[in-house]
């Protein structure tokens, strides 16, 4: 009885390996009859587009980080808190010189 289980087992996970060894079979195939020919564009030009979108999202930070400036100030005037108001100049100007990271480098180059 027990010798009859294990061949069971043994038979059972034989034909769990044949199945996946004809998908992999299978999927070695696919892979290489469905390839096909592929032309590199400009290079520079790929990594220009990447720089672009890596500066606009910085630039979308530097807003955030402006638009929280301007309510820390605000809510300092009202508070009469010095140290906010110095916190939130200091946001203002980080998120003024972030939002235009790019133009600011471009200058200086």
């Amino acid at each position: 009885m027990k010798n009859q289980n294990t061949i069971q087992k043994i038979a059972k996970a034989q034909k769990i390996l044949r199945k996946a060894k004809l998908v992999l079979m299978a999927l070695a195939v696919m892979m290489t009859a469905l390839t096909g020919t592929v032309f590199a564009s400009d290079p520079l030009g790929t990594i220009n587009s990447l720089s672009d979108f890596i500066f606009s999202a910085i630039k979308a930070i530097g807003f955030i980080l402006l638009g929280f400036g301007v309510v820390q100030i605000g809510l300092s005037l009202k508070s009469h808190d010095a140290s906010q108001r110095a916190n939130g100049f200091l946001t203002f100007f980080g998120g003024v010189i972030i939002a235009f990271a790019k133009d600011i480098l471009d200058m200086i180059i």
